[in-house]
């Protein structure tokens, strides 16, 4: 009997809550803001998010923080929508901060009217060096003491347009001595002359992140307002702010984000990676999007295993990239159909098999799941095998091709190597080889005993196809940690095109979002972006096996 998992502290947080009373069902939130593509840390938000509403029976809202009309844009709006959807999770309403945008100016006039805020004249530079330093207090300027009626005259010409950018901001009247300098008056709301993605030019004054996100969070009455640990000494201004304008309490709760090694999750160092050329775009399948792992082939199951499994913590900790390939690997091994691939191809010539004639021989799909039956393969005198499937001088537990030895072809015959023949230049171009006909899978009476069973392609049959091989991006645990610019440490190898492999004529049914197993050789998917009917490109997923530990000891 397997031990039930014990809660985090946000779930224990959220059972305490609805025992007390406090909440009749939770309502949470996902608020991106729609600057860029989501990463995988993003996704672990999802996951949560979303997962403890299912939990509890409660709601999620997708919530898109679209207070910044400089970096925003409807392109990541539904990459966004695109996303959380294709995770497996479906938000309950879709809401935008600017939707808010009225009630938020609202909100704003109420604290000049208490006189919690005021109109600042200062630039930028004056006031980061009036707030004072963490050992020393701030000071209010002349501004401060403006009235409420003054202030409230100046907010609604700043709505009117009647200022450039930066001449002006609102600040909250909080505590310029407070040992957390993001409660010295902070500003809530800025100047920007600025087109927006939903409101146009209706507007040319918006609120701080600070100011719109707590407030959002209490208009759609959002119970469990869950973030990363960045945004803890945010907290007592999101309850400041909510206190003063004596609206729905809702409450925040951070948790630690998730770091991964050999990648970064910086979105600006990702933008960098972008726009300088070291990767395709942000679908790239070595980026930690959620749209480059789905071009990869990547799962959404495997991705919410993996989120599950690390967990919530309360302190940052560094996660192997390994653990969510394996998830990855998990999940592929039952689900993706069997295939046969040669990616660096030589002839095998079976000398002993008539020359022209070929017979079908039928193969598995899933031995994970046998109701997807068999596929139809063809055998023949000429077939194309890998070209590290033979050596010439075998070492001692060599249990493949060579002179003299026997191995089996998959869901085909054992075959005996005969010989080889090289080029002018040494090079292997055809191993020969005899079949033993008595000794066809299924049906084998040859009572030849074999270690080793080989992949093969009928050479009359195959097709050909790109292949890209993809690896770690970079090569160091954490590039940002590193000495000097990030990327320094990228992995020149994280990308390896064969543009001539042969595959099987069954894999040109393959559709995208399919996932295959290459036989011996890894999981495999279509390419999203450069795959055609006239062209096929396979992205590696992941290898069958981890092997990155070992070549980098």
């Amino acid at each position: 009997m397997s031990e039930e998992k014990s809660l985090n502290f946000i779930e224990e947080i959220i059972e305490a809550d609805l025992a007390a009373g406090k909440h009749q069902s939770i309502l949470t939130r996902f608020p991106p803001e729609p600057n860029g593509y989501l990463h995988i840390g993003h996704a672990k938000s999802i996951c949560l998010n979303f997962g403890l509403a299912l939990k509890y029976g409660g709601k999620t809202n997708l919530r898109f923080d679209d207070t910044n009309p400089v970096t925003e844009e409807t392109e990541y709006v539904e990459s966004i929508k695109h996303d959380v959807q294709w995770l497996g999770f479906q938000w309950a309403n879709e809401f935008y901060a600017s939707d808010y945008f009225h009630q938020l100016y609202a909100f704003a006039e109420k604290l000049i009217e208490k006189g919690m805020a005021y109109v600042d004249d200062s630039t930028s530079e004056e006031i980061a060096e009036q707030k004072g330093t963490p050992t020393t207090p701030g000071r209010r300027n002349q501004y401060a003491d403006r009235s409420p009626a003054e202030n409230l005259q100046l907010f609604r010409d700043m709505k009117a347009g009647k200022y450039p950018d930066g001449s002006k901001v609102l600040r909250a009247k909080v505590d310029m001595a407070s040992p957390n300098m993001l409660l010295r008056d902070p500003i809530l709301y800025r100047i920007k002359h600025a087109h927006h993605h939903r409101t146009g030019d209706e507007w040319c004054l918006y609120p701080m992140y600070d100011f719109a996100h707590g407030q959002s969070d209490s208009i759609e009455g959002i119970t469990h307002s869950i973030c990363t640990l960045e945004f803890v000494p945010h907290r007592a201004l999101y309850d400041w702010l909510i206190e003063k304008l004596e609206i729905f309490p809702s409450k925040q709760y951070e948790f630690a984000r998730l770091n991964m090694t050999y990648t970064v999750m910086s979105k600006r160092k990702l933008l960098q990676l972008v726009n300088e050329g070291y990767v395709e775009g942000w679908d790239d399948p070595r980026m930690p999007t959620i749209s480059g792992m789905r071009r990869r082939g990547y799962t959404p199951k495997s991705i919410r295993d993996f989120c599950d499994r690390i967990g919530v913590a309360k302190r940052e900790n560094m996660i192997d990239l390994s653990l969510l390939e394996f998830f990855v690997r998990e999940d592929l091994n039952k689900t993706a159909q069997r295939r046969m691939a040669v990616l660096d191809p030589v002839k095998l010539e079976i000398t002993n098999y008539p020359a022209g004639e070929f017979e079908t021989l039928f193969s598995e799909n899933n031995p994970e799941m046998p109701e997807t039956g068999e596929r139809l393969l063809h055998f023949g005198r000429e077939l194309w095998i890998e070209r590290e499937d033979f050596m010439e001088e075998p070492s001692k537990k060599w249990f493949r091709l060579a002179p003299g030895s026997v191995v089996r072809l998959k869901s085909a015959y054992i075959v005996r190597c005969t010989g080889y023949e090289k080029d002018e230049q040494g090079k292997l171009t055809k191993v020969l080889a005899e079949y033993i006909p008595e000794s066809k899978s299924g049906s084998d009476t040859s009572g030849i005993n074999v270690k080793g069973t080989i992949h093969w392609i009928s050479a009359e049959h195959a097709v050909v196809a790109e292949v890209r091989l993809y690896d770690r991006l970079f090569k160091v645990e954490d590039p940002s940690s590193e000495e000097g610019d990030f990327k320094d440490y990228i992995n020149a190898d994280s990308l390896q095109i064969i543009e001539h492999a042969y595959i099987e004529p069954e894999l040109l049914k393959a559709q995208l979002g399919e996932q295959f197993q290459f036989l011996r050789k890894g999981y495999f998917t279509l390419d999203s972006v450069h795959s055609t009917p006239n062209k096929l490109v396979f992205n590696r997923t992941v290898s069958l096996k981890d092997n990155w530990a070992k070549s980098a000891k």
